[in-house]
C-alpha cells in the first residue's frame, strides 16, 4: 500500500463525502486507502457515510465510528495504528484536494529522504491563499507577535510576521517549521501515535512538526492544489474557540518553553477575551447590517452560477437554500480546462458539479476568480449544495 489517508469527521458528513470522492479520483501507483473516523457525531454522520461508501463497493474506504469524541489527535492516532501505507496523509474533512495532490506529495517525499512532514499551499473558499498553509513555531517571541497583533500589521516581516512566514514565496517549495494538520503527510515509520493526546483540538500539528524537527527531519511546504473551507467543524467567533486555540499555544509553551509560559500566560488570557469579544461584535454588526439591508424588503436570494449537467437537481436544492441558481454555458470541466471569460460574473457563489468537474479544474477556476466569488459544490449523490456554513448532511 502506497498511501493511507485519514479523515476525522464530526458533524460534517457532506464535506467528508466530497473529500473522499475527490481522493478516489486520484491515481496512486501502489494503491490508496482511506480511513474515516467519526468522532461520535450527533447528526447521523457515521451512518450516512457508511451508506454512501459501503464496504462492498468501496473496499478501500474504512469506517471507524467512535462512541465518544476523542479529539483530533487521538482520533488520528487510532487510524494511524491501522494504516498500511508507506506514507500517511492526515486530511481535514472540510477540504477539496486535487486529484493530483497525492501523487505530487508522494513524489516530493520520495525525493527528500530526510522529510519529516509535507504540507501544501491551501486555498480559501474565495480563491485566495490561506496564510496558515505554512507557519513558524510559536516560540515566545513569535507567540507574542501573534497575540499582540504585530503579525497582522507586518505580515511580510521576518521579525514580526514569522508566525505565517509571509516573507516566503507561495509558488515554490521551501522548508517550513510548522505543517498544517489540515493537510499533513508523513512517512509511516510504524510509530502509531503521531499526535500528543494532551491537545484536544488545535496545536497538535505544531507539536508534531516541532518533534519531527528535533529528530533531525525537515518539514516542507509544497505548492499543490487544495481548497480548505476552514473551520467548518468549529465556530471561530466564540469564547470556546479562542480558549481552545490559545490554550493549545499555552500547552506548547509549557511543554517546550516552560521558562516563558508563566510570563506569557496573562497575554494569552487577554488574547482569548479579545478574540471572543471581536467575534461577538463582528457577529452583532453583521446581523445589524443584514437587518438594515432587508428592512421593508423581502429577502433576496443569493445569485449563484452552476457548472455541470445536473442543473435541475441542483436548482431544486438551491431554492430551498435561498440561492438564485443560473446555469453556465459550460457543463464539464476536465483537468486544465478554463471557464470562458465572464462565466462567473454577476454571482456571489460558484457552484460546481463534482460529478462533471475535476477537482483540479474547480480549484484552477476558483483561483482565477479569487476574491470575487465563493466556492460551493454539488454532488448528485448527496443532493446537497456544500459550502461554508452548510456542513451538515
Amino acid at each position: 500500500m502506497r498511501l493511507s489517508v485519514i479523515i476525522v469527521n464530526y458533524n460534517v458528513a457532506a464535506f467528508t463525502a466530497v473529500a473522499v470522492r475527490a481522493l478516489l479520483r486520484a491515481e496512486v501507483a501502489g494503491g490508496l486507502e482511506v480511513f474515516v473516523v467519526d468522532n461520535a457525531s450527533t447528526d447521523g454522520s457515521a451512518e450516512r457515510l457508511a451508506a454512501l461508501f459501503p464496504a462492498k463497493d468501496f473496499p478501500q474506504v474504512h469506517h471507524l465510528p467512535q462512541q465518544e469524541n476523542l479529539g483530533f489527535g487521538r482520533a488520528n492516532n487510532l487510524a494511524a495504528r491501522r494504516a498500511k501505507g508507506d506514507y500517511i496523509l492526515f486530511l481535514n474533512p472540510d477540504t477539496l484536494p486535487s486529484e493530483h495532490l497525492p501523487a505530487r506529495l508522494l513524489a516530493f517525499a520520495d525525493a527528500h529522504p530526510d522529510v519529516g512532514a509535507v504540507g501544501v499551499s491551501m486555498t480559501n473558499d474565495d480563491g485566495t491563499f490561506a496564510p496558515e498553509s505554512r507557519r513558524g513555531l510559536p516560540t515566545p517571541w513569535t507567540a507574542f507577535c501573534k497575540m499582540a497583533g504585530l503579525t497582522a500589521l507586518y505580515p511580510r516581516s521576518r521579525r514580526f510576521g514569522h508566525y505565517y512566514m509571509g516573507y516566503l514565496p507561495n509558488d515554490a517549495p521551501h522548508e517550513t517549521e510548522v505543517v498544517s494538520g489540515a493537510c499533513m503527510m508523513v512517512r509511516n515509520d510504524g510509530r502509531g501515535d503521531w499526535f500528543d493526546p494532551d491537545y484536544f483540538m488545535y496545536g497538535e500539528d505544531i507539536d508534531l512538526s516541532y518533534r519531527l524537527m528535533q529528530e533531525g527531519k525537515t518539514n516542507w511546504y509544497v505548492p499543490a492544489d487544495l481548497v480548505h473551507f476552514k473551520g467548518e467543524s468549529t465556530n471561530k467567533t466564540t469564547y470556546r474557540y479562542a480558549h481552545v486555540f490559545y490554550g493549545a499555544m499555552l500547552i506548547f509553551l509549557r511543554k517546550h518553553y516552560p521558562r516563558y509560559a508563566f510570563w506569557l500566560r496573562p497575554f494569552i488570557a487577554a488574547a482569548i477575551w479579545a478574540t471572543a469579544a471581536k467575534g461577538w461584535l463582528h457577529g452583532r454588526w453583521a446581523d445589524l447590517r443584514y437587518r438594515l439591508s432587508r428592512s421593508g424588503n423581502a429577502p433576496q436570494p443569493v445569485p449563484a452560477r452552476f457548472v455541470g449537467t445536473h442543473f435541475l437537481e441542483a436548482a431544486a436544492v438551491a431554492e430551498a437554500d435561498g440561492l438564485r441558481l443560473q446555469p453556465a454555458d459550460v457543463t464539464t470541466l476536465r483537468d486544465g480546462d478554463t471557464l470562458p471569460a465572464g462565466a462567473l460574473d454577476d454571482c456571489e457563489l460558484a457552484v460546481f458539479d463534482t460529478a462533471d468537474c475535476a477537482p483540479s479544474a474547480i480549484i484552477r477556476n476558483l483561483k482565477k476568480a479569487a476574491g470575487r466569488v465563493r466556492l460551493a459544490l454539488f454532488d448528485p449523490a448527496l443532493r446537497r449544495i456544500v459550502t461554508h456554513g452548510a456542513g451538515g448532511l
